[in-house]
Formats: structure tokens, C-alpha cells, sequence
């Protein structure tokens, strides 16, 4: 009877045995599988995160054409650059020549230039404009802007937009033919800037090229007629004009310089012998020093709002009597006009 419950009991632990065996070895199969899995699932991980630092890589890196298409550059940094050799106005034909300035680190930076039609556009990059300089056909009302950004293609600074504008002066407004409704008033912005005499490149004979022509093309006068016709419209020792937005003039008269501030007295129609007409656009003075004059005038052919590239201008105390000024007319171009553009800007006249 012991026996047989030995041989039951030794039967029994056996049994456990195997079962507790079979179990382990599962456990242990169940384990593997588990670590197996989980180092499949980190060694995609990795392969995944590789691959994305690899494409970020490449398109970092990537100079072509889509990496370039900065298409969205952001205005935080207008004004940042400036833009150098852009004129009041250009003629048909005429080549825009511009640089980009900026006093920030270029380093390792790259220049695009962009144009839209109008201020209302899409700015859209210009093919091969990748240096800080930009040439190209003037196009009337064209903008254009310069954007620098670093290596990581993030914007370094970027220029105010300048907007060309073309003027030929061959219209029937700038020959003194229009209609009275199409005149309108004009702000001083119009004028604005800085501004430099043509007398002293008359005196130097800078001019004479615009007056031999002008006497072979027309039989009225002769050479020597339009040298002295021009003297005394031209004749003046006020040198330099600077006019602020808000209507203040300075006046570079000699060694002397007087400041004053005039505000809009309207425009006057002036009828002449030849049957055209003109529009003399007036303002009068506000504050200023005791040299100022009481009254300034500005005859630049146009009859409306419209930027001016050149003025005739009259100034004195006396309104009525400058509008009866008619031979003597200061004539007056941006400041950084070279005497080439001046002549070629005479010659269209």
C-alpha cells in the first residue's frame, strides 16, 4: 500500500514537472518573440528617423530650383536693404540698373530680385537675378524689390519695393492740350526729394548737344538763339531744392541756406501765345525763416497726381506777378541724375 502511494506520488510530481517545464519553455518563447518584435519596431524607427534627417538634408542642401522659389518672402525686414541707381523715371527702351545695399553680414547669403505688375501683383523671383546688382528693360508701372537670405534660406533683409515709371513726353498734357475736367489737384509729395539745378551744367556747356540738335531738327532758331533763350529760363543761384513729404523746402541759395514749410493754395491755368496751356500748381508759406519766399509755383507738364522727374519753379512774395512769369524758369532734376540722363531726358522734349 505504501508503494503503490509512492509510486502514485513520485507519478504526480513528474507530471508537475513537465508541466512547469512546458510553461517556461512557452514563457520563454513568448519573451523572445516579444524582444524580437520590439527590436524590429526600434530598428524601423531609426530607419524612418534616418530617412527623414536625410531628406531634411538633401532639401537643405538642395540649390535647384524648388529650394530657390521664394516666391512668399516676408515683409517683417523691409527696409532692411536699400536700392541704389533708381531714376525719378525712364524712357521706352530704357535699361533699369539697380544694387542692393545692406549693411548687414552677408556671409554665406544669397541675393534673388522679384517683380509684380503694379502693387497689386504676385511678386515672382527673376530668372538669373542672383547677385546684388539687376539689369532689365524698363517696364511702366513695374515693381521690383531686393531680398537677401542666408544659407538656411531664411530671409537676411529685403528692400521697400521702388515702382518704375516711364515718360516719354510725347503726349497731347505734356504739349499743354488737355481738358479742363481732367485737371486735379496735387499733393507737395509730388515733388519731394532732393533736387539739383541744370544751370551749372548749362554754364559748363554739358548741354550744348540738346541745343545743336534741337537747331538742326527745326528751322525757328539757330544754335546761338537757343543757348541764349535757355539762359535766362535756366539762370538761377539757387543750386539745391530739398522738399520733405510734409511741405518743408530748403533752399541752397549760395553759401546761404533758408527753410520754410508751405501748404496747398490750389493750381492756376495759364493760357499762352502759342494756343496751349499750363498749370501752375501753388503753395503758399506756412512758418519758415525771413529769406523764405511767400509763394512757390511748380510747372512739371503733368495736370494731375503723378510723381514728378523734373519742375520749372517759380518762387517769390507776389502771386499774380509769378503767374505772369513766363520766360524766366528754374529748371530742376533729382540729384543723383548724371548729366548723361539729364541731356538724354532734354532731348525727348
Amino acid at each position: 500500500m505504501k508503494k503503490i502511494t509512492l509510486l502514485k506520488s513520485a507519478g504526480i510530481l513528474s507530471l508537475a514537472l513537465m508541466l512547469a517545464a512546458c510553461q517556461g519553455e512557452e514563457e520563454t518563447a513568448d519573451n523572445s518573440a516579444e524582444d524580437e518584435a520590439a527590436t524590429e519596431e526600434q530598428a524601423s524607427t531609426e530607419e524612418s528617423e534616418e530617412q527623414a534627417a536625410s531628406e531634411e538634408t538633401e532639401e537643405s542642401h538642395d540649390h535647384g530650383e524648388e529650394s530657390h522659389d521664394h516666391d512668399e518672402s516676408s515683409d517683417e525686414n523691409a527696409g532692411d536693404v536699400a536700392i541704389e541707381g533708381f531714376a525719378h523715371h525712364y524712357h521706352t527702351g530704357d535699361t533699369v540698373s539697380l544694387t542692393a545695399e545692406t549693411d548687414a553680414d552677408e556671409g554665406d547669403g544669397h541675393w534673388h530680385w522679384y517683380i509684380r505688375g503694379g502693387d497689386e501683383g504676385e511678386w515672382e523671383a527673376v530668372e538669373g537675378a542672383e547677385s546684388s546688382t539687376f539689369d532689365a528693360e524698363a517696364v511702366d508701372s513695374q515693381q521690383i524689390k531686393a531680398v537677401l537670405y542666408d544659407g538656411d534660406h531664411n530671409v537676411i533683409g529685403e528692400s521697400e519695393p521702388v515702382t518704375v515709371t516711364i515718360d516719354d513726353h510725347d503726349s497731347e498734357v505734356y504739349e499743354g492740350y488737355f481738358d479742363d475736367e481732367d485737371i486735379a489737384d496735387r499733393e507737395i509729395s509730388d515733388w519731394a526729394g532732393e533736387w539739383k539745378s541744370v544751370y551749372p551744367y548749362f554754364e559748363n556747356g554739358d548741354l550744348d548737344e540738346v541745343y545743336e540738335q534741337r537747331a538742326e531738327e527745326e528751322d525757328g532758331m539757330t544754335f546761338e538763339e537757343y543757348k541764349e533763350y535757355y539762359e535766362t529760363g535756366y539762370a538761377t543761384e539757387v543750386d539745391n531744392i530739398d522738399i520733405t513729404e510734409d511741405g518743408e523746402f530748403t533752399f541752397h541759395d549760395g553759401d546761404e541756406t533758408y527753410s520754410g514749410t508751405y501748404v496747398n493754395d490750389g493750381y492756376e491755368v495759364l493760357e499762352y501765345e502759342a494756343g496751349n496751356r499750363g498749370v501752375r500748381f501753388v503753395f503758399e508759406l506756412e512758418s519758415g525763416d525771413e529769406e523764405a519766399p511767400q509763394f512757390v509755383q511748380f510747372s512739371d507738364h503733368n495736370i494731375a497726381p503723378k510723381k514728378s522727374g523734373h519742375y520749372h519753379l517759380y518762387w517769390g512774395d507776389d502771386r499774380d506777378e509769378l503767374l505772369d512769369e513766363v520766360d524766366h524758369w528754374p529748371t530742376y532734376y533729382p540729384v543723383d541724375y548724371s548729366t548723361q540722363q539729364i541731356v538724354d531726358d532734354l532731348l525727348l522734349h
